[in-house]
């Protein structure tokens, strides 16, 4: 519920790459070059790589989540933005795809 808040404040979107704390953000953009490019574009609740790799843990899987964000990114569109919110529907409602 807060986050919907912060998206009538116009601090985020529906669709979007997912927010991540300050302190991580930070140290993935030690790690992996290119990472606070993700935030060119305001957060949201569910995106790219959210329905695709989902959760992730090491830097390597954590550069996957962060292409498919670059992929959303470039792509920007309302048929990708309906594309996510069918896929997030359907990993709520069914579990599956979840991790």
């Amino acid at each position: 519920m807060p986050q919907i808040f912060n998206i009538i404040a116009g601090d985020m979107s529906w669709i979007g790459p997912r927010p991540e704390a300050m302190s991580l953000s930070e140290w993935y953009d030690a790690e992996i070059p290119f990472y606070l490019y993700r935030h060119i574009v305001r957060p949201g609740i569910t995106g790219w790589a959210q329905v695709n790799p989902g959760h992730v843990t090491d830097i390597a899987e954590i550069d996957l989540k962060l292409q498919y964000d670059f992929y959303y990114i470039k792509n920007f569109s309302a048929w990708i933005d309906i594309l996510i919110a069918i896929r997030t529907v359907r990993i709520i409602f069914s579990g599956f795809g979840a991790k």
